[in-house]
């Protein structure tokens, strides 16, 4: 499995019930990249994943996992 994929399954699962509108505000992203994270369509910036993680209250390599 690639790491676009773990990050979108792993972004997926943390998601939960929340709609990807709510989860994108938490994660302070636009729904948009949400959207191609999890779909795996698109490639991430160190920046973007820092910004997640933080969000998160997790490491980068939890979003691997």
């Amino acid at each position: 499995m690639d790491l676009a994929k773990r990050l979108a399954d792993n972004l997926r699962a943390r998601r939960g019930a929340m709609t990807q509108e709510q989860f994108a505000k938490k994660l302070r992203i636009s729904r948009a990249t949400l959207t191609r994270l999890e779909s795996a369509s698109q490639n991430t910036t160190i920046t973007t994943l820092d910004q997640i993680s933080k969000a998160l209250k997790c490491d980068v390599g939890d979003l691997f996992k």
